[in-house]
């Protein structure tokens, strides 16, 4: 049988017609850029408006899984000589609500402060003043969050050790839900649900009422305060303004 070789004409175009595919291939695109830690003056420029669209933003990305390109290990050195958050979070200590990660944030862009049912008492109060009247922050967010073992506690009275006290906190929350029918205790998705909401709002309430400083600071328009339900479920925060 006679083997029919390619001629040097066929290997010439062959080989052109490689090269013109491999030519259209699109270009790998270069990586974002990272973005850095919150200077002095960009913590200045932010009103509590846009730190409250800076959260809203940021969660929006986490839930899409579209986070920004940050080097933390930079940002480690570009905040060694002082830190400038823009925001503060009350929030729960629940292991699945860490607010760098539902809110897309990096090192030195807000101040966290976590307690089991995302309540205040004075040490809180103290350290949200520092966040705020010291070190600049411009938005408090007071962040709650679905299926809370705090809440659900307190709805069914625990009482064990130091927790009873911590529950008690929340108790107030508890009382003042009264128009959802059925049992008043966490078998009643309903009700935990309604309790979770007031005892953001009471804690809001109490933020103002309890520290002078924070109420002026809101009053004067340079602090912002705001409420939010984490949903364990989607990692959707359901802000209340």
């Amino acid at each position: 049988m006679r083997i029919l070789r390619p001629s040097t004409a066929a290997l010439l175009v062959a080989g052109l017609l490689q090269a013109g595919c491999a030519s259209q291939k699109p270009a790998t695109p270069a990586p974002a850029p990272t973005v850095p830690a919150l200077t002095k003056d960009a913590q200045a420029a932010i009103t509590p408006a846009d730190a409250l669209r800076r959260l809203k933003d940021g969660n929006a990305r986490f839930v899409a899984g579209t986070a920004l390109r940050r080097d933390l290990r930079a940002q480690v050195g570009e905040t060694s000589g002082g830190q400038y958050p823009f925001a503060s979070v009350l929030g729960c200590i629940d292991s699945r609500v860490p607010p760098e990660l539902v809110f897309d944030q990096g090192i030195g862009d807000i101040f966290s402060a976590r307690i089991a049912g995302n309540f205040v008492d004075p040490d809180l109060l103290g350290s949200l003043e520092f966040a705020s009247k010291v070190a600049g922050s411009k938005l408090i967010l007071v962040l709650g969050h679905t299926e809370c073992g705090a809440i659900k506690g307190a709805c069914d009275d625990v009482k064990m050790g130091n927790l009873t006290q911590t529950l008690g906190q929340i108790r107030p929350a508890v009382a003042a839900v009264r128009d959802v029918p059925g049992p008043r205790d966490s078998k009643n998705k309903a009700f935990v649900e309604a309790v979770t909401r007031e005892n953001v709002t009471l804690t809001m309430q109490a933020i103002r009422h309890r520290s002078p400083i924070l109420r002026a600071m809101i009053d004067a328009g340079d602090l912002g305060l705001a409420g939010g339900i984490y949903d364990v479920k989607t990692g959707v925060v359901a802000f209340v303004e």
